[in-house]
């Protein structure tokens, strides 16, 4: 997520022709002595018989990665006598050389651009087709090269700057386009109240039903009621997705919030992030940073991919530890699971379901009791009636629970603004529930019966509250009461019919009723 400045320093001396890269550097920076060369013959130049020594410092990090092709290109050109006064050295250069002298994309341009800015350099040289990001940057100049040609010519003097036109930044309220809205789903009143709570106060959210009960379909319609992203929220996108090369080609911006959804057989390192071939990349629950992860069969995914969720959810971000050192991304996405009650997808009917007792418990309880209480909303889906399908009766639309979903979010930020790390509900700690969730006597001694009752955590007790309290805002009331508590707790009762109850069928977490 962040870029630190390598200094390229190129010697030449008197010796047996030869060239070399030192300062701790990998194969792929090794090549770009050789991609240079290449690309200056072809351009009609040639390297001198001398002896070439560049070093790449500080020489204690690994350097890996093309990069470092256009700064090495540089420094050869500079002492081959190209460009005795340097015009450029309060620039900063990137980018990858092919043999046909064409300088080409690499990833992370907006992390670069932003790292010379803080060091305090007045612009930076970037491949033409990186230029649109570049420019999101504020205050630097931004100079795009095609190839070795303009490279040489820009060396040679200040007036063969090219400069762009920097975009005017539009409110990216505008430019998010959603395909999906909440009008088209019927039947389902009480899943699109728990999606909604769930945008307004930032929650996590499972959601559990038959197969067919439309907890997908609710699921992709969520990125489309959170607030609009901010400009500096939508950088931090931009950046997560330009480290991994996923940014759309000449895009300055990604532009929307992002809805990441891995199939059930993704590896622990590809959900959290680690090793690749391009180096430490971000996993999708990065990719899904101010967006929605979406897990659909959560049972069905490894018990380590889930397992390994527990930090991250309470932190916001994914830390990696390797031997090159350690990595953190940002990970401050809504996470939204969807279930199954069963392996076939139809329990409790029985007339459809034929799985075992042992076969549900064990596929239920695939997901551990820490992870639920991680999870702020429990939710049963039950599947729509034939009437809601046929009905002609308009459902709530995206827009209409945006504009509820905005107002709830502008009196968290005003509860917040003296809190430095708390936006939404969902992020409130200890401290901060314990300032913001006051109940009175009548509320406290509600909970006092349901905390007993339900045997619940302290996690699990918090969790409630915060819930409530979100629950209060969407209803602009400054007290949370007992119908807030109620409707908070009704949204774990999932958790208690995995955990705490025997069915009918000897099966832990199901009744055999089909509305609630």
């Amino acid at each position: 997520m962040d870029g630190y400045l390598v200094s390229v320093q190129v010697d030449e001396s008197f010796g047996l022709p030869r060239s070399l890269i030192v300062g701790n550097v990998s194969a792929s920076v090794r090549e770009a002595l050789d991609r240079c060369a290449v690309a200056l013959k072809n351009g009609g130049m040639a390297l001198p018989p001398r002896r070439l020594t560049i070093n790449l410092q500080p020489a204690d990090i690994r350097k890996d990665g093309t990069w470092f092709d256009l700064p090495i290109l540089t420094g050869m050109l500079k002492a081959m006598g190209m460009a005795a006064d340097f015009p450029l050295s309060d620039y900063g250069f990137f980018g990858e050389v092919g043999l046909d002298g064409q300088i080409r994309h690499v990833r992370g341009t907006l992390s670069l651009v932003a790292c010379m800015k803080e060091a305090g350099y007045v612009g930076a040289v970037v491949p033409e087709e990186d230029v649109q990001e570049a420019l999101v940057v504020e205050g630097m100049d931004i100079i795009g090269i095609k190839d070795v040609g303009e490279l040489l010519d820009l060396l040679k003097s200040e007036n063969a700057f090219r400069t762009f036109p920097r975009p005017s930044p539009e409110r990216q309220e505008k430019s998010e386009k959603y395909d999906y809205d909440f009008s088209e789903v019927r039947g389902q009143e009480y899943a699109v109240r728990a999606a909604m709570i769930a945008a307004a106060g930032n929650h996590d959210i499972l959601l559990s039903g038959t197969a067919g009960s439309g907890k997908t379909m609710i699921a992709k319609r969520i990125p489309g009621i959170i607030p609009p992203l901010s400009r500096e929220d939508d950088i931090e996108i931009t950046k997560i997705y330009s480290v991994a090369g996923m940014l759309p080609k000449g895009s300055a911006l990604y532009g929307r919030r992002p809805f990441r959804a891995p199939h059930h057989t993704i590896t622990t390192a590809a959900l959290l992030g680690g090793s690749s071939q391009g180096g430490i990349m971000p996993g999708e629950l990065a990719l899904a940073h101010k967006g929605v992860l979406f897990l659909d069969e959560l049972p069905l995914f490894s018990r380590a991919s889930i397992e390994a969720l527990r930090q991250p959810l309470e932190d916001r971000k994914v830390l990696i530890n390797r031997l090159q050192g350690s990595f953190s991304y940002p990970a401050e996405c809504m996470l939204v699971a969807a279930m199954n009650p069963c392996p076939c997808g139809y329990y409790p009917d029985r007339n459809r379901c034929k799985c075992t007792p042992w076969q549900i418990r064990a596929y239920q309880r695939g997901i551990s009791r820490p992870i639920l209480e991680r999870i702020d909303l429990c939710v049963e889906v039950s599947p729509p009636e034939f009437r809601d399908a046929v009905e002609a009766r308009p459902s709530l639309s995206s827009a209409k629970i945006r504009e509820r979903v905005i107002q709830a979010r502008k009196r968290q930020a005003s509860r917040f603004e003296k809190e430095a790390d708390v936006r939404v509900n969902g992020r409130m700690g200890i401290r901060e529930i314990e300032k913001f969730c006051p109940l009175s006597e009548n509320e406290l001694d509600f909970m006092k019966k349901i905390y007993t009752l339900k045997g619940l955590s302290m996690r699990t007790y918090h969790k409630i509250l915060k819930v409530a309290r979100t629950i209060a805002d969407l209803e602009e009331s400054e007290n949370i009461s007992i119908r807030h508590l109620s409707e908070a707790v009704s949204y774990r009762s999932l958790e208690d019919r995995l955990y705490l109850e025997e069915g009918a069928d000897g099966i832990g977490g199901q009744r055999n009723d089909r509305k609630r």
